[in-house]
């Protein structure tokens, strides 16, 4: 762990709350839903929450309804030629807003939040699943490079999970950790009343349409490389031979829709992006998300909020996901359609073993990640950066 302290060039006055910008990119999926969370709890919570983003996708509008002040940084996912002019469109943003802590979200508002203040003002890094896992070669290399130098020029690197941590650290990353694991909205995300499944259901056109009208296996997720949707395609054959009236919806849009769209085997279903996700979850039988890497995914904590049973794959965040005991049936190793379709085969033919596994995840969900916890751990960390006292209410998940 580091020791070295940073000097910075101003504190907020004792008679005000602090400033944060969160500076993020990308914007829309699992990171927007998180920024989204957090910005909501602090501005209720009295502090400027500002969000510095892209246009497109749902961040700006859904943190500007949640409170923030909203302005456009414009970055593209990918590292490149573009750098440069990011990072200078970044300090801008920080000379406009003025912020008391920067809070950098994902590789790219990591990269050039980090270029762009250097240590002059407190900063948090929130990885959100490391950036040189999602490549390869000479890439991989030059991000796991530039995590290892850029460390030194944040506050605190906040991981989802107790495995993102440690994946940091065993890559060479040397850092002061903090780990706030990923919340959901407990309010939104939660059983409807009685026959939820079958309401649900008829209330959405594509299964209602669909036949046989067997078990149902619902996967959320950017059809990208990362979710490892194209696993799941190969595993599906084999999941139908043991439970033959499965079905199986994709709900997402990606880079990858076509390709995964032209693979397919017969039966599954493409829903497009849903604004709200939760009739599919209502509707599900079981959740499934077969990443290739993550931090720690949202959508399995929703399904399981909603109480749906899910199967993961195991990288990081998965195993702290699921409740005690429930790793034998729902964890698969990632990139092994054929593990992950017997799972799924066996869970589909059982629906009795679904029903305890349901309620398992239900109370496990609403017992461990209330969101309201991890935002009140992510507000305590800031006033711990900027020297203030934390309220009593508020708790670290793990340091």
């Amino acid at each position: 762990m580091q020791s070295d302290s940073h000097q910075h060039s101003s504190a907020p006055a004792a008679d005000r709350q602090p400033a944060v910008l969160h500076l993020v990119q990308p914007v829309d999926g699992g990171v927007a839903r998180v920024v989204t969370d957090l910005v909501r709890a602090q501005t209720r919570d009295g502090l400027r929450a500002v969000v510095g983003c892209p246009p497109g996708g749902d961040l700006a509008a859904a943190a500007r309804e949640a409170g923030a002040e909203v302005h456009t940084w414009r970055a593209g996912r990918s590292p490149g030629p573009a750098l440069a002019a990011e990072v200078l469109g970044a300090a801008r943003l920080v000379r406009q807003v003025r912020p008391d802590l920067l809070h950098a979200h994902s590789a790219k508002a990591g990269l050039a939040g980090r270029l762009a203040v250097r240590g002059t003002l407190p900063t948090v890094f929130q990885p959100h699943a490391w950036s040189f896992d999602a490549v390869g070669g000479t890439t991989a290399a030059l991000a796991l490079r530039w995590e290892r130098l850029g460390a030194r020029w944040a506050d605190r690197v906040l991981c989802v999970s107790e495995a993102e941590r440690r994946a940091g650290e065993a890559s060479g990353i040397t850092a002061r950790w903090t780990v706030i694991r990923n919340g959901v909205d407990l309010d939104r995300f939660r059983p409807g009343g009685g026959d939820e499944q079958a309401v649900a259901r008829a209330a959405l056109p594509l299964l209602s349409q669909s036949s046989p009208q067997g078990p149902l296996a619902v996967c959320v997720g950017r059809l990208c490389q990362q979710k490892g949707q194209d696993v799941l395609l190969r595993a599906w054959p084999e999941v139908t031979a043991h439970a033959p009236t499965a079905r199986l919806v994709l709900v997402g849009d990606g880079p990858d829709g076509e390709r995964l769209r032209r693979s397919a085997p017969p039966g599954v279903l493409f829903a497009g992006a849903a604004a709200d996700i939760r009739p599919w979850l209502q509707a599900a039988d079981l959740v499934v998300l077969p990443s290739r890497w993550e931090g720690m995914a949202l959508a399995p904590l929703e399904a399981m909020a909603c109480g749906r049973p899910v199967v993961v794959s195991d990288v990081s965040g998965a195993r702290e996901s699921l409740p005690p005991g429930q790793a034998q049936l729902c964890l698969v190793p990632p990139e092994d359609p054929t593990a992950l379709a017997k799972a799924l085969g066996r869970l589909l033919s059982e629906p009795r073993l679904l029903d305890t596994l349901g309620r398992q995840v239900q109370e496990h969900a609403r017992t461990e990640f209330d969101v309201r916890r991890t935002a009140a751990a992510v507000t305590g960390l800031y006033h711990e950066l900027l020297g203030r006292p934390r309220p009593l209410t508020e708790e670290h998940d793990s340091r």
